[in-house]
């Protein structure tokens, strides 16, 4: 899932789609305003450590384009331009419909006529789409959101706030009042949310960067519990869902970890999988509770929560899962928001019937004013709900860069078939 607190710090490394968990620690180091030398030192190191760590897991990791993005990004960054432009032109060859047009971290090879010919090349061969609609617009302009959900019931939705650090609800209508306020409880910022539609309670993931609590507020926003992850930071508790009464399964995007939260023991568990998961962002679970899809840099994993078998969601030739930040379940499909690992874009995927193939990809919305920066979303009935302009790539460290380029958010709504 340009990193917020989450999805920015997940874009501005996670222009790794970052490779943080905070859209804004997605600040491609070339645009940090300006690095110290010994940042700079430490990231080009931390690049360079994960470079070999995707290399090490390349027969491991089905999607190929995705790794060799991962790769162009980060050799990019790390100043090897020719290594990062030779990965690139495999990754667009294969034709999953990677777009490196609006990657920060690959800024330095614009001026490079390969390098646009590879854009203009990708952007002939996928077209924008342009199907989503306005749903409202929130004038508070720097709430910069992240996580975002609905309570089907009482159609009401919530949203976290990066910057504010409060939770606000918004009414069908576009009615918008806070639900949790500003620095009531201390809290960091605020990311993923969802709502428990059995007693209306709202559960939510906050970070810094460093340091994340898992939080639940009753359905008036009173703080019920909070909850830090196990071990040494640094945590970027990221996305969640909700599995009953019993269970919380929330990504750790930093730690490259997913977590079982016991909402009886209060304890959290770090799930098993057979590969490398980079950057885990978003989350989602079937309605039958069987299927947990967690997504990460390189694509889909599935897991079966109770006898944790895990297997990877093929997407298909010419396709590709990678970079996820808001995934949804519809029906025996997956909804999705992808940003960072390629292009931005809302998109629908349909499962096989055992849940481990795309057996086709509808693209919702892409290279339209309505993917600026989106992040995640929600389902309400039949439509997807999706924030169309957050504002992460105008973060960092959790503060606004320039005030003059807020403007209203706008939800957006595509119906879905």
């Amino acid at each position: 899932m340009r990193v917020g607190t989450s999805a920015a710090l997940l874009f501005a490394i996670f222009g790794l789609s970052c490779d943080y968990s905070h859209k804004q620690s997605q600040t491609s180091p070339e645009q940090q305003n300006p690095p110290s030398q010994a940042k700079s030192n430490q990231d080009t190191a931390r690049f360079r450590a994960e470079i070999q760590k995707v290399q090490d897991s390349l027969t491991q990791i089905p999607d190929r384009g995705a790794a060799l993005y991962v790769l162009a990004r980060r050799y990019a960054q790390v100043g090897e331009l020719r290594k990062s432009l030779a990965l690139l032109k495999e990754c667009v060859a294969l034709d999953e419909g990677f777009d490196p047009g609006d990657a920060p971290a690959l800024e330095p090879l614009h001026s490079d006529r390969e390098f646009q010919e590879l854009v203009d090349k990708a952007r002939r061969r996928y077209p924008p789409v342009k199907q989503a609609s306005v749903a409202f617009t929130i004038q508070e302009k720097d709430l910069i959101p992240e996580g975002l959900a609905v309570d089907p019931d009482r159609r009401v939705f919530y949203m976290g706030s990066i910057v504010h650090k409060k939770i606000i609800k918004i009414t069908e209508s576009g009615h918008v009042s806070d639900f949790v306020k500003p620095a009531l409880y201390h809290l960091l910022p605020l990311v993923g949310v969802k709502v428990d539609p059995r007693d209306h309670t709202v559960w939510a993931a906050s970070n810094n960067s460093r340091d994340s609590e898992l939080l639940h507020f009753d359905g008036n926003g009173t703080l019920l519990e909070r909850y830090s992850p196990p071990g040494d930071g640094p945590h970027v508790l990221n996305d969640l869902v909700l599995h009953g009464s019993q269970d919380v399964y929330v990504t750790d995007t930093f730690a490259h970890k997913v977590y079982r939260f016991d909402r009886k023991a209060h304890t959290f568990t770090a799930l098993t999988f057979p590969r490398l998961m980079l950057y885990p962002n978003g989350i989602a679970l079937s309605d039958d509770g069987r299927r947990l899809y967690v997504a990460d840099t390189f694509g889909v994993l599935m897991m079966d929560p109770e006898n944790k078998a895990v297997h990877e969601v093929s997407s298909g030739k010419g396709n590709t899962l990678a970079g996820i930040d808001g995934l949804y379940w519809y029906k025996g499909d997956l909804v999705g928001v992808q940003y960072g690992t390629g292009s931005d874009r809302v998109a629908h995927w349909r499962l096989s019937a055992d849940g481990l193939h795309v057996t086709s990809t509808i693209v919702l919305e892409y290279r339209s004013t309505l993917v600026k920066f989106p992040t995640t979303g929600a389902i309400l009935g039949h439509d997807f709900y999706f924030m169309a302009n957050t504002g992460i790539d105008n973060l960092k460290d959790d503060k606004i860069v320039d005030p003059q380029k807020l403007e209203p958010i706008d939800i957006a709504v595509v119906h879905l078939k």
